[in-house]
């Protein structure tokens, strides 16, 4: 894997379709066994599942281990990665799945907003308008079964705003090889949440142990297909493509947890979808 490579966006959407799917399911287990586990246990139990996967293929390619460039980078985003992915399982179980999707879509302003703070890049006129539509839209969809959402909403919010920097910390690593990213993310993983795990650490109920490992496995798989939908596909491309987790996050909020979207979610998540998609297919081009 090279960081010259040619971009091949239809290898890239399928790459990304297989990541919603498989990330959808996860969160779905996550969701119905949440509120009886702490959220470092299922994240712990997770990547320690994880890595018991990466083990054959981390010793096939244990060469590329020798030389790995970045190490700094790498361990920001674990550390990045830790965080979103904690405060992730925690808010899901407490809001509905179409809500957490949709403030999710607000990934893209906030990066842009980063950028423009850390790197200094200029924000135009339409940019800044897309941020304060989708803020409209947030404040709309916020709680569309009119109940108070509470610390869920809070948590969620703290884990988007970390995903977005494990984001650009993960296109900076773009050269690096997919089982050394997949790798240090696993390890970090467990070594991050071991603690807190063993701390609040709650028993496993038999019937509860089969849907616990299937968290670990969809999420391990999806991370590749994640990191083989960047590698392959243009990220404008890949964002717009990835509003298809709304419609599937709202599918199976329906049927499997009943969680009826209103009018006033509707109309606040378009909100947030057009503005996210303002800025990934006007994307200004390089002269």
């Amino acid at each position: 894997m090279t960081a010259d490579a040619p971009r091949d966006n239809v290898k890239g959407g399928a790459w990304l379709f297989a990541d919603m799917a498989l990330n959808i399911w996860a969160l779905g287990i996550v969701k119905a066994l949440g509120i009886g586990y702490p959220a470092a246990q299922i994240v712990f139990l997770r990547a320690g599942i994880g890595l018991v996967l990466l083990l054959p293929w981390i010793y096939r390619e244990r060469h590329v281990f020798k030389d790995i460039p970045d190490l700094r980078l790498q361990m920001v985003r674990v550390g990045l990665s830790a965080a979103t992915l904690t405060a992730s399982y925690f808010a899901i179980s407490r809001v509905p799945l179409a809500l957490f999707t949709t403030m999710n879509f607000t990934r893209p302003l906030i990066v842009m907003l980063m950028a423009a703070l850390l790197l200094r890049e200029r924000i135009t006129g339409g940019q800044w308008a897309a941020a304060a539509l989708a803020m409209v839209g947030v404040m709309i969809a916020i709680d569309p079964a009119g109940t108070t959402l509470g610390i869920g909403l809070g948590v969620l919010a703290f884990a988007i705003f970390t995903g977005c920097a494990a984001i650009i910390v993960t296109r900076r690593l773009r050269s690096t090889p997919t089982v050394v990213l997949m790798a240090f993310y696993t390890v970090g993983l467990s070594l991050c949440t071991l603690p807190f795990a063993l701390w609040a650490w709650e028993p496993i109920r038999p019937n509860h142990l089969l849907p616990l490992l299937a968290i670990g496995v969809f999420a391990q798989a999806a991370q590749a297909c994640f990191l083989r939908a960047h590698f392959n596909g243009d990220a404008g491309v890949l964002s717009v493509l990835g509003y298809m987790s709304l419609p599937l996050s709202m599918a199976a909020g329906y049927f499997a947890f009943d969680e009826e979207p209103t009018l006033r979610f509707l109309i606040g998540a378009a909100l947030v979808v057009l503005a996210a998609a303002s800025l990934t297919l006007k994307r200004p081009t390089p002269g």
